[in-house]
């Protein structure tokens, strides 16, 4: 029999993912129950946590259906697309957290923006209680690739190209302070469909973002090469051509990436501490956090 100050268990949909498991972790540390929603068995005991997950793919609405018949709080850390799907499972009064991504805000169209935008209409069309959190660029989190593909590409070459030589702005956030909005979230009784952006303490162009990269990994201050963007899209295309051995060690790029690098993230986080009263951490403090992690191995 579960103790009556026992708090109720949070339903983790993507829970093996990085955002997810990161949650997972930080509620089990504090001793709150977790269900993990997971598709891939597989990939959910290679976490390490010793919790059986519910399987069930988000395309299948009875599996998920019958995973979630019991929740009363539900996170969502897969795709947002997923929206309309998680909100037709979910029993009518369970408390419910969508992770989004500012994508949708970007003035290049692509597939992962435009889902991003039909969850949040989805929530809004449901009109039921909850929020949809739209994170930037999250970094800090086992095996993400934002920061260190980047820093990777620094330790072979201290050139770093980038369009119009990195002026544009970024604002990251660490993976702890999703983790921190995620969980705040949980505890809010909304009262109707709302959409929050959570972002890092600040933007910064992408140039003083590659630099803090290199300060934290112990690395030369890179020294950066204003290319066209043009010419950058051209090798990113021309780079999936060759073969391997070319580009041996190097980080893949795709051309979408170097559009997204054309465009400001910029962002008032002025909503996210009022309703979440999360503030977050400093990006020279969570970079710092990000390489003693890698060089850990935790």
């Amino acid at each position: 029999m579960i103790p009556q100050d026992t708090p109720p268990p949070v339903h983790i949909i993507g829970a093996s993912g990085r955002s997810g498991l990161a949650l997972v972790q930080s509620l089990l540390a504090d001793g709150i129950p977790v269900v993990p929603v997971v598709r891939n068995a597989a990939r959910w005991r290679a976490s390490g946590v010793a919790i059986a997950p519910r399987l069930a793919d988000l395309a299948d609405p009875a599996a998920l259906g019958a995973a979630l018949a019991d929740a009363g709080r539900i996170v969502n850390t897969a795709h947002a697309r997923h929206a309309a799907l998680v909100l037709a499972a979910a029993p009518p009064a369970a408390r419910v957290v969508l992770l989004g991504s500012t994508r949708k805000f970007s003035r290049f169209p692509d597939a992962h923006g435009e889902g991003v935008r039909r969850g949040e209409a989805a929530l809004f069309a449901a009109g039921r209680p909850g929020v949809i959190l739209h994170s930037t660029m999250i970094y800090g989190a086992a095996g993400e690739q934002n920061v260190q593909r980047l820093a990777a590409l620094m330790r072979r070459t201290p050139l770093l190209p980038l369009p119009g030589g990195g002026r544009n702005l970024v604002q990251p956030i660490y993976q702890a302070d999703v983790t921190r909005a995620i969980r705040a979230a949980l505890e809010i009784g909304w009262t109707g469909p709302e959409a929050l952006v959570i972002a890092g303490p600040e933007p910064i162009t992408y140039a003083a973002f590659a630099r803090a990269i290199a300060a934290a990994a112990g690395l030369p201050r890179p020294r950066i090469l204003p290319v066209p963007a043009w010419l950058l899209l051209l090798l990113a295309r021309a780079s999936r051509r060759l073969p391997a051995l070319l580009h041996r060690g190097l980080p893949q790029v795709d051309p979408a990436e170097i559009r997204r690098l054309l465009e400001d993230k910029a962002f008032d986080i002025a909503p996210m501490r009022a309703r979440l009263g999360v503030q977050p951490i400093s990006l020279a403090d969570g970079l710092a956090r990000t390489f003693a992690a890698a060089n850990t191995g935790s």
